[in-house]
């Protein structure tokens, strides 16, 4: 009798392609996505690292704690005086905790610069004891590692306008080699399944096997998280994705703008307790919060001059997803506008909750040590799929030899 032969069933139409594009892909964005991977890695726990690093600064003795604060005039006149820049101020931010020492930010940048070190003028922050006025310590924000961090993996430490998408395109293309990567792993069938989950090396003797199993199995276990990465880091980097966002939430493409109310007072001569008196207020009103930031420059974020005074009120520690803002005139004080957390619909409230989600702390602790660890082996991802490619490349080659 003759033996029958067992063809191999040949793959669909879909893998084939999917298999391609995950190769081409993976070659042509691969150093990138491994430099952004590791970046994003490095910088998940920076406010843990911190915190331990900047004790002495961020806490104030218990033996000099008061009832009430100096003045943010004349705290604001000391550090300029120390620290003696020639950048004004740009904000304070004060926490509810007593034992916090206030942090003021100087920062500015240049239009013109083309890379990171050009285009940030200064990034300072100055640690302040606000009972008695002593600087507890002067960080250069711009030469600190986790900063520099940020802008590589933001924008390849190129100008932020057109660095950030340096960085996005790759990351699109990264979702597509994900969503192909989830299709060439997908099993046919149920035994085959079983093998796709998990390591099983007692019978393999070879590094190549074991090398596409780190690729294939800890790449599909991450993908999912890796995706949602993906989809809020380039939500920064494309308007459009924005607006599918927006859409989607609160059926508008465009957030509410931010109206701007005309000061009812500006006739008064401007009160010299204007920041106490705004800070006094935002404390009543926000009681429950970690901390608020107050412009003390007279600018918002582009350089425009400000015409009230906006305060930004963070409801957690270490978190942007939960806060709420405060407008008040800029001559009398006066509260023009609450707009707690609670009242800003579905899109204006990931728009403020994509960054920590980006990060995993939106998640909490837990969250930041599996975003840690997804990104890590985000980062293994382009240096296992490059073995198996050239592993496939040296075979060819003996072949054809």
């Amino acid at each position: 009798m003759k033996k029958k032969h067992h063809h191999k069933k040949k793959p669909s139409w879909v893998k084939k392609w999917s298999a391609k594009l995950h190769l081409w892909l993976g070659l042509s964005v691969g150093v990138v996505v491994f430099i952004v991977s590791l970046t994003g890695s490095m910088y998940v726990f920076k406010d843990e690292i911190q915190n331990i690093l900047r004790k002495d600064a961020i806490w104030v003795k218990p033996g000099t704690i008061t009832q009430s604060p100096v003045p943010i005039a004349v705290l604001k006149e000391k550090v300029s005086l120390e620290v003696n820049e020639k950048f004004p101020i740009s904000s304070v931010e004060i926490p509810l905790d007593k034992n916090k020492s206030y942090e003021f930010l100087y920062y500015e940048k240049d239009k013109k610069g083309w890379n990171y070190f050009q285009e940030v003028k200064i990034n300072k922050l100055v640690y302040v004891n606000q009972y008695t006025g002593q600087v507890l310590g002067v960080y250069d924000e711009k030469y600190d590692l986790f900063p520099i961090l940020k802008a590589i993996h933001w924008s390849l430490l190129l100008k932020t306008d057109w660095g950030k998408y340096a960085v996005g395109i790759p990351v699109v293309l990264f979702i597509i080699m994900l969503l192909t990567g989830i299709v060439l792993w997908w099993p046919k069938n149920k035994k085959a399944r079983r093998a796709r989950f998990s390591f099983d090396w007692k019978n393999v003797k070879t590094w190549k096997r074991k090398n596409y199993d780190l690729h294939s199995i800890l790449g599909f276990y991450v993908s999912f998280i890796a995706l949602l990465m993906g989809l809020t880091g380039i939500y920064f980097s494309y308007p459009w994705v924005k607006n599918v966002f927006n859409f989607t939430l609160s059926g508008s493409l465009e957030l509410p703008k931010e109206k701007d109310i005309k000061s009812p007072d500006s006739l008064l001569a401007k009160n010299h307790s204007i920041y106490d008196i705004t800070a006094r207020e935002t404390k009543n009103l926000y009681q429950e919060s970690s901390s608020f930031r107050i412009p003390l420059n007279g600018k918002n974020k582009k350089g425009k001059e400000l015409k009230n005074i906006p305060v930004t009120v963070y409801q957690k520690e270490g978190r942007f997803s939960e806060r709420s803002l405060i407008v008040f005139d800029k001559y009398s004080g006066k509260i023009l506008s609450n707009k707690p957390h609670q009242s800003l619909t579905n899109a204006e409230k990931y728009a403020n909750a994509n960054y920590d989600i980006h990060t995993g702390s939106y998640f909490g602790l837990f969250g930041k040590i599996i975003w840690f660890l997804a990104g890590l082996v985000c980062t293994s991802l382009p240096v296992t799929g490059f073995l198996i490619w050239w592993g496939k490349y040296k075979k060819q080659g003996k072949k054809k030899s």
